[in-house]
């Protein structure tokens, strides 16, 4: 029996453009504290590769897992959601 390789979708923000062909996204999540029960917000910081160079700073994106890219990309662009508004 082969097992399913089932890659993650994530939805993030685009922070930095760090390069060509690269862009730092962020996740932000809730996590419930284990004694006081209060939810606290984290975020993550990821690499993603973004083989058009079509993501600005500050685009919503959808974000999926795939191999290795470079030492720090493990995620790949797969649409952008929302561009940022620029005034």
């Amino acid at each position: 029996m082969e097992t399913q390789d089932v890659k993650k979708n994530q939805s993030a923000v685009v922070v930095s453009k760090s390069g060509d062909k690269s862009i730092v996204c962020q996740v932000d999540y809730k996590v419930k504290h284990p004694r006081y029960g209060k939810y606290i917000r984290r975020r993550t910081k990821l690499g993603v590769h973004d083989p058009n160079n079509q993501a600005g700073v500050g685009d919503k994106v959808v974000i999926s897992e795939c191999r290795p890219i470079s030492k720090s990309k493990n995620w790949r662009l797969i649409k952008i959601l929302e561009k940022a508004v620029i005034e």
